[in-house]
């Protein structure tokens, strides 16, 4: 009877052994497959996406977006089933934007969202499908209507993050290739392991699908296209 047990203790641990190598074969295996794709190119320009002013070069619903003492206002009181964004008229592909941003009030997460476009068969007109850099809350990135939750580390954005508090980020996105420092500190460096998802799209400011009243602050709002290959905020 002992032996019997033996064995079979034994049987389990070579398949507990063998699933493990097998799951870390395939995670390296997805890695060594992830596409280097390079920076494309293109004229590099740097355009003040908000004028501070109003939201000129922006669509968004009008009831729930606005200007305010040199600020973007997202602010909801009644529940919004779909999250929506106020989106930019222009569409790009390789850029580095810089923003100050800041959850105002409740605990959901903002973000901003590119490499997409506007998906009004989801519930909304100005909801989005692409990817989305997290701010503040879970941090981490997105692929919406996609993948879910992509592979991203949203502990050293937590870390460097403030929860009530205005934030610097900025987002370089280059190839296949995505990087996010905020507040000075390198926080993401992820390639898209399935690039043919990667569209030119419009930049999207995220106003999240929520039961109760929400307010998230966005201004400085600056993007440079077809950017040097480097993170310009690390200190």
């Amino acid at each position: 009877m002992k032996r019997i047990r033996f064995s079979a203790l034994l049987i389990v641990a070579a398949l507990t052994l063998l699933l493990a190598l097998s799951t870390g074969g395939a995670a390296d295996k997805d890695a060594k497959e992830t596409p280097l794709i390079p920076p494309r190119k293109g004229e590099s320009k740097t355009i003040k996406l908000f004028n501070g002013k109003d939201l000129d070069g922006w669509e968004g619903h009008k009831d729930l977006w606005s200007v305010q003492d040199g600020v973007i206002v997202a602010k909801n009181t009644k529940p919004i089933k779909v999250s929506t964004y106020l989106l930019t008229k222009d569409k790009y592909s390789d850029f580095r934007l810089t923003a100050t941003v800041k959850l105002v009030q409740s605990e959901m997460h903002s973000g901003i969202a590119f490499w997409g476009k506007a998906a009004p068969d989801k519930g909304d007109k100005y909801t989005y499908a692409g990817h989305l850099v997290m701010f503040p809350s879970g941090w981490g990135m997105y692929d919406l209507y996609g993948r879910n939750g992509l592979k991203v580390d949203g502990g050293p954005a937590k870390k460097a993050g403030k929860q009530h508090d205005w934030n610097d980020l900025e987002i370089l996105a280059q190839g296949n290739r995505v990087r996010v420092a905020v507040n000075g500190k390198p926080v993401v460096d992820w390639r898209d392991p399935q690039p043919n998802r990667i569209k030119s799209g419009p930049i999207g400011l995220q106003l999240h699908s929520n039961k109760v009243p929400q307010e998230v602050h966005f201004k400085d709002l600056t993007l440079t296209t077809f950017p040097e290959d480097k993170l310009m905020t690390v200190k």
